[in-house]
């Protein structure tokens, strides 16, 4: 039983050994591809054969077959379009459009907040109580317009004695210019002395340093009056602090705030990468977070960076009439560089080469010329990019299924 065994075992060896030398071909390694194949018998009896190579020839099984045809396995991707576009027969139908340079608005997108152009405080220029608050909290107000009023107390009653003062100035001087003249007349007839004149000049001199001081005093006492009553400066809406009846107000005391909100102001940042591209004037589109917008223009740029960001500061006014926009709010502002020269390309068109580059396919001459390009903005309408001529048919279908310096039969579309 252990005989027949090893004998069976022999046998599945010598089978498998027979199929071997069937098929094949003994490889050795170091020649390269090709070159190191040899069939197993005449790597047994040698280049002149035997009884096996015999055998084997006149089995049929080591007759030369010819290699089918088509694409060398050792090549790439890209060599084999490049192999079967020579090879092809008829040219490849493709669809063509003709694309113009054109002008691109450069636009920078900013993030910031809107800010009011200023925040005054009204506050009073004298002291005493407040008799009266002629707005309230959030009133849009006017520049000139009343805010509060204070206790005149005897300032109007001043107001009539400096009144009564200038008056008695008045009638001060014209008693002296009048006794002046009398003198005069006195002296051309000889009826009074030559030098009797003076006394009566320095009396007009008196009267008339008077009546000045009288009118001085008059309009220092119509301002003490007037101030009690305290206007906005600038206009805007009426925020807190705010004063109410009874208050007791100090000079530099505060009646109001007053917000102006137009003109407003978008505060934002420019990067550092981009800061030689800003320049006073330009002119800027501002979206708030709530879908309001508004056009203005660049006012300010700061001339030194942010420590943290490294950013400069900038501020774009805009007009906002009826204060329609809020001080504060989180906005964007797009702010216009200029133009510059660029093709405005679909989507569909854009394709890789064999060495990955971004491009497009156009077609000159009847071949097909790749262009990378530089994606300079995406928008809604397409994408704007640079590195094209100035005008060429771009391949618009098919772009996939040929390769540059394939010949192709193109049909241009409107």
């Amino acid at each position: 039983m252990r005989g027949l065994k090893s004998y069976g075992l022999a046998l599945i060896l010598i089978l498998i050994f027979a199929g071997w030398f069937l098929t094949g071909m003994l490889v050795q390694g170091g020649k390269g591809p090709h070159e190191g194949e040899k069939s197993v018998v005449a790597a047994i009896e040698g280049p002149d054969g035997g009884t096996l190579t015999n055998a084997v020839k006149a089995s049929g099984l080591a007759a030369d077959h010819a290699e089918a045809e088509g694409a060398d396995p050792a090549l790439s991707i890209a060599e084999r379009n490049a192999t079967q576009a020579q090879d092809a027969g008829p040219a490849r139908s493709v669809r063509t459009r003709t694309y113009a340079v054109q002008p691109m608005a450069m636009m920078v997108a900013l993030r910031g907040q809107t800010s009011a152009k200023a925040s005054v405080m009204a506050v009073a220029k004298t002291s005493d109580t407040v008799v009266s608050v002629a707005v309230r909290e959030g009133q849009v107000v006017k520049a000139g317009d009343l805010l509060c009023t204070l206790d005149n107390g005897t300032r109007a009653a001043g107001v009539n004695q400096a009144k009564a003062l200038v008056a008695q100035a008045d009638a001060a001087l014209a008693k002296a210019q009048s006794e002046f003249r009398i003198n005069a007349a006195l002296r051309e007839k000889g009826l009074a002395s030559a030098n009797s004149g003076e006394a009566f000049a320095a009396d007009v001199t008196a009267a008339e340093a008077n009546q000045k001081a009288a009118a001085v005093a008059l309009e220092n006492a119509i301002v003490a009056l007037s101030n009690t009553e305290i206007r906005a400066t600038v206009g805007g809406a009426v925020q807190r602090p705010l004063a109410k009846v009874g208050d007791m107000l100090n000079m530099g005391g505060v009646c109001a705030s007053i917000v102006q909100l137009d003109p407003m102001v978008f505060v934002g940042a420019v990067p550092q990468s981009r800061i030689d591209l800003a320049k006073l004037g330009l002119e800027a589109e501002i979206r708030t977070i709530n879908g309001a917008t508004a056009k203005g223009k660049v006012t300010y740029i700061a001339v030194s960076s942010d420590p943290a960001t490294r950013s400069f500061a900038v501020e774009i006014e805009f007009a906002n009439p009826e204060g329609r926009i809020k001080d504060g709010l989180t906005a964007e502002a797009t702010v216009n560089l200029g133009t510059l020269p660029a093709h405005l390309l679909p989507q569909s068109v854009m394709t890789l080469d064999s060495n990955g580059d971004l491009g497009v396919q156009s077609v000159e001459e009847g071949k097909v010329v790749f262009h990378p390009i530089t994606i300079l903005q995406d928008t809604r309408e397409g994408v704007w990019v640079s590195g094209l001529p100035a005008t060429t048919d771009i391949i618009v279908l098919g772009q996939e299924y040929v390769s540059p310096g394939q010949s192709v039969d193109a049909t241009k579309v409107e």
